[in-house]
């Protein structure tokens, strides 16, 4: 069990320089249609929050991260020549899709697992993580559209997340989730490109979660509000936990997303 850790009060303490920067970014200057986002990419931790108190093998774990949603974003971005905002460090520091007045965007429990350093934080210690990684993360979502916007003028955002294929002692059978709000532009054309490239596949529309639920922050903050064009992806875990599975949902989602974005009609203000 790791010690558990102090709370640092401030961004600036938050950080050791061997910690990885909050946000990364792919492809920063490419002149893809839009923006994809992968919230959960990763299952860092700040070092001086002692891995939150958990023992090292919770941090592998889904509730630490969307295991392999880096990897098919980093594919979908490279594919499509599109920027990509990655998330830098663990949902269970602070979670990306959420509100950061939310209860759950810091979670004292996740699935059954007690995070001992996030009890009893101060509003100093929240604000540090808010400011350290939230901000820099969304703030990033905001000016890479602010940029496309000089050139597309509503560009999609596609979200990437993962799925375990259980969940309370049930299988789930889909092997992509496709979500969607009241605009269902990108999404009914995903479900129909998916279904034609690949027939074998169960693919969920609006499972195994649904975009009309809320709790999708990211979308719900930089694609509803301005009527931009948008998707969410859940692929489920133990299809992509390793290499050969990214690549081949990678591959095929931006296949389907090149074939999506082809139509010029997508990129107009949603208003229903």
């Amino acid at each position: 069990m790791s010690t558990i850790p102090d709370h640092p009060t401030s961004a600036q303490t938050l950080f050791t320089p061997a910690d990885p920067p909050p946000v990364a970014l792919c492809n920063e200057d490419g002149p893809g249609q839009g923006v994809i986002v992968c919230d959960h990419a990763s299952n860092a931790v700040p070092e001086r929050l002692n891995g939150l108190g958990l023992p090292p093998q919770a941090l592998r774990r889904h509730i630490a991260y969307d295991i392999g949603a880096r990897g098919i974003a980093e594919i979908v971005s490279d594919r499509l020549a599109m920027p990509a905002v990655i998330g830098g460090f663990s949902r269970l520091v602070i979670d990306l899709n959420r509100p950061e007045d939310d209860f759950t965007c810091i979670r004292e429990i996740y699935d059954g697992a007690v995070i001992p350093g996030n009890r009893r934080l101060s509003p100093d210690a929240m604000a540090a993580r808010i400011e350290g990684i939230l901000h820099p993360y969304h703030n990033a979502v905001e000016r890479l559209l602010a940029e496309k916007e000089k050139t597309v003028r509503h560009p999609a955002v596609i979200s990437i997340h993962s799925c375990t294929d259980e969940y309370q002692g049930l299988h789930r059978p889909w092997h992509i989730g496709v979500l969607s709000n009241r605009d269902r532009r990108m999404a009914d054309r995903v479900l129909e490109r998916l279904a034609a490239h690949r027939p074998d596949l169960v693919i969920g529309d609006n499972l195994p979660y649904s975009g009309m639920a809320p709790y999708g922050h990211t979308i719900e903050r930089h694609a509803l509000p301005q009527g931009r064009p948008n998707v969410l992806f859940e692929v489920r875990q133990d299809l992509i936990g390793h290499a050969e599975g990214q690549r081949e949902f990678g591959d095929l989602l931006a296949t389907v997303l090149e074939e999506v974005l082809g139509d010029p009609s997508i990129f107009t203000r949603f208003t229903g």
